[in-house]
């Protein structure tokens, strides 16, 4: 059974930092690309980060980029979002996601920036 589980998200205020992780179960997680999209609320779900299956390339949705940062360990099954100076505009429902021929999905985790 593939499982994703997401977690570490929480209230945090402007120029905050959070740590999502994403831990995988129930399939090949080396052979998938991990991603981390979010959904603002009242807005579409919208792609934040990725990184392939080999070599950890990544690439960032322009909004974060320098402020973000993507990671997997292969070994441990996980891929985790280090998010830094966060704005409030970063809030929203946090959805890892894994894909190789079919693409998966964890629940989400939310994410609220605000003083």
């Amino acid at each position: 059974q593939v499982q994703l589980v997401e977690s570490g998200g929480g209230l945090v205020q402007p120029g905050g930092s959070l740590r999502l992780s994403c831990a995988a179960s129930g399939f090949t997680f080396s052979n998938y690309a991990m991603s981390w999209y979010r959904q603002p609320p009242g807005k579409e779900r919208e792609l934040v980060a990725l990184i392939l299956s080999a070599g950890g390339s990544t690439n960032y949705t322009d909004s974060v980029k320098g402020r973000f940062t993507i990671s997997r360990d292969n070994a441990k099954n996980t891929v985790a979002l280090q998010m830094n100076s966060l704005k409030p505009e970063d809030m929203g429902v946090y959805y890892c996601s894994a894909a190789f021929v079919v693409r998966y999905w964890g629940r989400g985790t939310q994410v609220t920036v605000s003083s």
